[in-house]
């Protein structure tokens, strides 16, 4: 398993998975606008290769592009399907190629690779490569996509139960990267493991926000990619954030990490950038967020001890009754 960076490692593990590709191409296509990227695509068909794109039926602002792309692919002998309208969006990004899936939170543009943080993940993981084959393949030809276990997390099928179970996990830390997560179960959930002890920080965004879950904002750099560490041993890397649509409306994909070299990478990007955005501003916000969540403990604390006293007295009072009666 491999990571990749970005910005950092640029568009050359992409590239390189392309060139080395001898049998087969896969690629999931949200939004597309590397010409380096396409021309490898367009030289792989010329090898040989069977390069297959799915292209989603829409996107935000790139429409046109992505049926002017649609039309490039096709003339250089690339198959390419359309995906279906029965979801809101089709958002996932990842490619097959031959034995390896690579699985991607950013889209093949230079404003992702170049200007925002994201990661890209290489698995030949067997299991999973099938998994995802199997899922390219359902959406490619419009057909139902039934899940297998694997380490494949899709929406709307396995994303939230998987993610729910994942987070539920964490007995020391959960260090996280969403630019906003707003989906009630998920928030509550978070915010439950921080009551718990959990050491929970997150670079992004947070509805509702309190002192338990620590949030900053990522300092110089666009966000773009969507990752959570479990007790720096396990992680996800995908498309999905947690929130409503995209865990239960859209096609989304992402992938749970167990690798120990590829999980160390990542939280040691998710601390530096964690260092970087603590301006004095937001350490004072910290602070009295942490001063807030701290009154209201001690304050459920004396609620707690007040009942155990009343409680106490009606316990005392009943026994007493009873003797006299």
């Amino acid at each position: 398993m491999k990571l990749n960076v970005q910005p950092g490692t640029g568009a050359l593990p992409v590239l390189q998975a392309i060139r080395r590709a001898r049998k087969a191409i896969d690629v999931s296509i949200f939004r597309f606008g590397h010409g380096q990227i396409e021309r490898e695509l367009e030289q792989a068909v010329v090898r040989g290769v069977r390069v297959r794109a799915l292209i989603a039926h829409t996107n935000r602002g790139g429409e046109s592009r992505l049926r002017k792309l649609e039309q490039r692919l096709l003339s250089a002998g690339v198959t390419v399907a359309r995906s279906a309208d029965n979801l809101i969006r089709y958002h996932g990004k990842y490619m097959v190629a031959d034995d390896t899936l690579h699985v991607f939170g950013f889209n093949f543009t230079k404003l992702d690779i170049d200007k925002s943080r994201s990661f890209g993940i290489a698995t030949r993981d067997r299991r999973t490569v099938q998994e995802a084959l199997k899922l390219f393949e359902a959406d490619f030809t419009r057909r139902i996509y039934t899940p297998s276990r694997s380490n494949l997390i899709v929406s709307p099928e396995t994303a939230r139960g998987m993610l729910a179970t994942f987070i539920r996990g964490a007995r020391r830390e959960l260090a996280i990267y969403d630019q906003k997560i707003t989906d009630p179960a998920m928030v509550k959930l978070l915010k439950e493991r921080a009551a718990q002890g959990v050491n929970v920080r997150l670079i992004g965004d947070l509805k509702g926000p309190d002192g338990d879950v620590k949030v900053r904002p990522l300092k110089a750099l666009r966000l773009h990619v969507r990752a959570i560490v479990r007790d720096g041993t396990r992680a996800f890397v995908g498309s999905q954030s947690l929130r409503k649509v995209e865990l239960d409306a859209r096609r989304e994909v992402g992938v749970l990490i167990s690798n120990p070299t590829v999980t160390r990478q990542i939280m040691l990007v998710f601390e530096a950038d964690w260092k970087e955005a603590l301006t004095p501003k937001f350490a004072a916000l910290e602070e009295k967020d942490a001063v807030k969540a701290q009154a209201s403990k001690e304050e459920k604390k004396e609620d707690k001890t007040e009942e155990k006293k009343d409680d106490s007295k009606d316990e005392k009072k009943e026994k007493k009754e009873d003797k006299s009666g």
